[in-house]
């Protein structure tokens, strides 16, 4: 069992037939409102599902043209990928941000889905966040993000004025809602995409540690991935080498064997690796805000600094669409509502899934299953929405 153990895989070939069934039904559901743009999210979502996989959307539209590139901005160099539209202008641009996996932008299901986007006539840029290759989040990636943001806003042949957004998922939504908070970048961002985010980083942590919601709310199989996340990151933050090395080699036998005891090893931690080892391992949600204030004063930082809910939100300019599964086992759905709740009503729209999304990806039943039918099949359509908002922040786009 490897690191992959921690989230889903991708979706089966074997149920492309079921993809193909549901893009016919939306477009003849739907056809009859903005039929253009109706008939693309369609299109689109037998796209997301297939992934790499053929379908209706890659036959008949180009195959984007894909680049790597090096930019600067203000004396920050940047690495990035970017995906334009083959046939004509792009009418859209985005920012997309992995989650934090060790293929990071080149995540074989980001990349996937940048093609889908940029066959839509957006220009997409994932740019490189290089110590997610080793589970590790940094105060300085949302200015890396908003970097991003710029390099495309500066590009008006590439993104018309007032057509640029961001896509995030699972932790990086909020490090792409902190970059859309920066002076220079809040108003180049008019939409943000998120999916299975996070507000408030105490609550997330106590939900992936402990997975309790509340008191009385408990999940009982939080995903491990988190703690990985978590452990991984606070290496920069211990001043011990011993700490360093021991939480390391914790770090790698979890993520080859997510069974494996590792309790031998912990006395051999020092204190600032103990207080991380303890967080991670405490299952009482009472003891996590105390937990926390243990942890070394570097992490505590970047813990406040990377939570939203102690951020002036007022200063957001861009529309949120945040899409979250129910059922996601490292981030829980209630985040986004209270995420949502903190921004006025009319900036904010949530999406919650019941069935077809875990964390970040997309799982369906046989299309002759009752389940699918009752359940997955109003997923599909919330996505559906989704979609085609997202569409509609093109230029020259039908409405």
């Amino acid at each position: 069992m490897n690191i992959r153990s921690y989230y889903p895989a991708s979706t089966s070939k074997k149920r492309l037939i079921s993809y193909l069934w549901i893009t016919s039904t939306l477009i003849l559901l739907f056809s009859g409102c903005a039929p253009q743009r109706s008939y693309e999210a369609a299109l689109i979502l037998a796209d997301i599902a297939a992934q790499e996989t053929p379908s209706q959307w890659k036959s008949t539209t180009s195959t984007p043209n894909q680049k790597e590139i090096t930019y600067r901005i203000r004396n920050r160099t940047h690495r990035g990928t970017i995906y334009l539209p083959a046939s004509a202008p792009p009418q859209a641009g985005i920012i997309l941000v992995p989650g934090i996996f060790p293929l990071a932008k080149d995540d074989p299901r980001l990349i996937a889905f940048a093609k889908t986007l940029a066959r839509a006539r957006f220009a997409v840029l994932t740019p490189e966040l290089k110590e997610f290759r080793h589970l590790q989040v940094r105060p300085e990636h949302p200015r890396i993000i908003a970097d991003a943001l710029l390099y495309l806003a500066n590009r008006p042949n590439l993104v018309p004025p007032g057509h640029l957004g961001l896509g995030a998922f699972s932790f990086s939504v909020g490090l792409a809602i902190i970059a859309a908070l920066e002076e220079d970048a809040r108003t180049k961002v008019q939409f943000i995409l998120g999916v299975g985010g996070y507000y408030d980083l105490e609550t997330a942590i106590r939900f992936f540690t402990t997975g309790y919601l509340s008191e009385s709310t408990h999940y009982p199989n939080p995903s491990e991935y988190g703690k990985l996340v978590f452990a991984a990151t606070s290496l920069n933050y211990l001043a011990d080498s011993t700490d360093q090395t021991v939480l390391e080699k914790m770090i790698q036998i979890k993520i080859h064997n997510p069974e494996a005891e590792i309790v031998s090893l912990a006395s051999r931690l020092g204190a600032e690796g103990k207080a991380v080892y303890m967080l991670l391992h405490n299952t009482d949600p009472k003891k996590v805000a105390a937990l926390i204030q243990a942890l070394p004063s570097g992490m505590r930082q970047l813990i406040k600094n990377l939570s939203l809910s102690n951020k002036d939100l007022t200063q957001l300019q861009a529309q949120l669409f945040l899409i979250h599964g129910k059922s996601d086992p490292l981030i829980p759905y209630t985040e986004s509502l209270a995420l949502a709740g903190a921004l006025p009503p009319k900036q904010t729209k949530v999406y919650l899934i019941e069935q077809v999304l875990t964390h970040v990806d997309f799982k369906f039943q046989s299309l002759f299953t009752r389940a699918f039918w009752t359940e997955e099949l109003p997923d599909l359509w919330r996505m559906y929405r989704v979609i085609y908002a997202l569409l509609g922040k093109r230029a020259q786009t039908d409405q």
